[in-house]
C-alpha cells in the first residue's frame, strides 16, 4: 500500500498539488505569525536581552522596562555589597520627545543613558567598542538604522531631545523598539536631557555576579529590597525579560488582539488544508472502491489514505519551510521585527503535520463509511 501510495503521487501528481500548496500555504502563515509575534513582543526586553547584565534592580513591580521609575542612588552600593557581585551600573530611562532637522512633529523616543566604558554591561551584544567611545562625546547618540527615516536624520545628523541638541554618531541594527524609537546615549548626556530631580537617581541598576549560576541567590537575598536603601526589587535577567514580554503580549490590548489574529490564521490554514485534502481522497473514490471490489481490505485502504495525507503534508511542510525562511530573511532585511526559535519552528510544522493527518483521517472515514457498490456507479 506504501509503494502505491507513492506511485499514486507520482502519476497523479496534478491532483495533489492543489493540496500540497494548501499544507505549505497553511505553513506559511502559522510560520510569519508566529515570527512577528515573538519578534515584535520580544522587542520589550531588547534592553535585557542585549545586554551582558545578570542582575536588574529596578522600581518594586515593575511591569516591563519602559515603565521603569527611579530609585536611590544607593540601590548601586547596595548590590555592589553583596559578596557574589562583580560589578554593577546605573541605567538612565527618559521617555523624551525628538525632532529631527526636517519639517514634521516631533517624535516619542526612549532614551537609555549607560556607561561607555569598554567593559559595558548595557548594550553589550550590540554596541561596538568604538561605538561606545563615540557616545563620550557631549550630545553624542546612536539610534536603530530602520529609525533614521522617522526621525528625520542620518547618521552625522544632528537634532533636538526635548530641547537639547544631540547628534547621531551611529547608527546600529536590532535596536527597534515597541511603542517609539530607541536612542542611546552616555549617562551624563541623558542626564543633561532629563535635568531636574530625574536626573540625580537611575532607573535602573544593573549588575554582574562572579557566575551566572549566583544570580538566582543574589536575587533571592536582594529580591524584596533592603531596609536603608529606598523601595527596589531584583530580578535575573531571564525573568525581567520574560516579565517584560508577557506583559506586552497577555495585558494590553495589542497582545490581545495579535493572538486574537493568529488564532484566525490558524483557523483559517486548518479549514484551508483539510479541505484541499479531503477533496483530494474524495477525488479517488472510484479507484478505492475498486480495490475494495477486487479484495483489498478497508484497513488496508485507510493505511494508503493516511499515506498519502502523510507525503501530502511533508511535501506541503517542506515548500512552506523555504517559503517561511525566505519571508522571515526579507523581512529581517528590511528591519521587520521578526524572530523565530527552533522550539517554535518544531511547533508550527508540528501543527501543520497534525492538521493534514487528522484531514486525511477524516476523509478515509467519510470513504469507508460509502458503500463500494455506490461509488462504482
Amino acid at each position: 500500500m506504501i509503494a502505491l501510495a507513492r506511485k499514486t503521487l507520482v502519476h497523479e501528481w496534478r491532483r495533489f498539488v492543489p493540496a500540497v500548496f494548501a499544507v505549505g500555504f497553511s505553513c506559511v502563515l502559522l510560520a510569519v505569525q508566529a515570527a512577528l509575534v515573538l519578534g515584535i513582543f520580544g522587542s520589550a526586553a531588547l534592553y535585557v536581552r542585549a545586554s551582558g547584565a545578570d542582575l536588574w534592580a529596578g522600581y518594586p513591580g515593575t511591569q516591563s522596562v519602559n515603565f521603569g521609575r527611579a530609585i536611590g542612588r544607593d540601590v548601586d552600593l547596595r548590590l555592589a555589597m553583596d559578596p557574589a557581585v562583580a560589578a554593577t551600573e546605573p541605567y538612565v530611562w527618559v521617555d523624551a520627545d525628538w525632532r529631527g532637522t526636517q519639517a514634521g512633529g516631533g517624535v516619542s523616543v526612549y532614551l537609555s543613558g549607560i556607561r561607555t566604558a569598554p567593559d559595558g554591561m548595557l548594550f553589550s551584544h550590540l554596541l561596538a567598542p568604538w561605538q561606545r567611545d563615540a557616545l563620550r562625546a557631549p550630545g553624542a547618540v546612536i539610534v536603530d538604522r530602520a529609525d533614521l527615516s522617522t526621525l528625520g536624520t542620518t547618521v552625522g545628523g544632528n537634532a533636538w531631545i526635548n530641547g537639547h541638541a544631540v547628534r547621531v554618531v551611529a547608527a546600529v541594527d536590532g535596536l527597534r523598539g515597541l511603542g517609539g524609537a530607541n536612542v542611546i546615549a552616555s549617562l551624563d548626556t541623558a542626564r543633561e536631557i532629563a535635568g531636574g530631580n530625574a536626573a540625580a537617581n537611575p532607573t535602573y541598576v544593573v549588575a554582574r555576579t562572579h557566575s551566572p549560576e549566583q544570580a538566582a541567590q543574589v536575587q533571592a537575598r536582594l529580591g524584596a529590597g533592603a531596609p536603608g536603601f529606598g523601595p527596589f526589587e531584583v530580578w535575573t535577567a531571564p525573568q525581567f525579560a520574560r516579565r517584560s514580554q508577557l506583559y506586552w503580549l497577555l495585558d494590553t490590548g495589542a497582545g490581545v488582539a495579535v493572538l486574537f489574529m493568529v488564532g484566525i490564521v490558524c483557523l483559517v490554514g486548518t479549514v484551508v488544508t483539510s479541505q484541499s485534502l479531503m477533496a483530494v481522497v474524495a477525488g479517488s473514490a472510484r479507484e478505492y472502491a475498486v480495490l475494495n471490489a477486487l479484495g483489498v481490505s478497508r484497513r488496508a485502504l485507510g493505511r494508503l489514505v493516511v499515506e498519502q495525507a502523510c507525503w501530502i503534508g511533508g511535501l506541503g511542510l517542506l515548500l512552506g519551510g523555504i517559503a517561511s525562511a525566505g519571508l522571515l530573511w526579507l523581512a529581517m532585511a528590511q528591519g521587520v521585527p521578526v524572530a523565530m526559535t527552533p522550539a517554535t519552528a518544531l511547533a508550527c510544522a508540528g501543527l501543520v503535520a497534525l492538521v493534514a493527518l487528522l484531514s486525511g483521517l477524516l476523509a478515509m472515514r467519510g470513504l469507508m463509511a460509502a458503500d463500494p457498490a455506490l461509488l462504482l456507479r
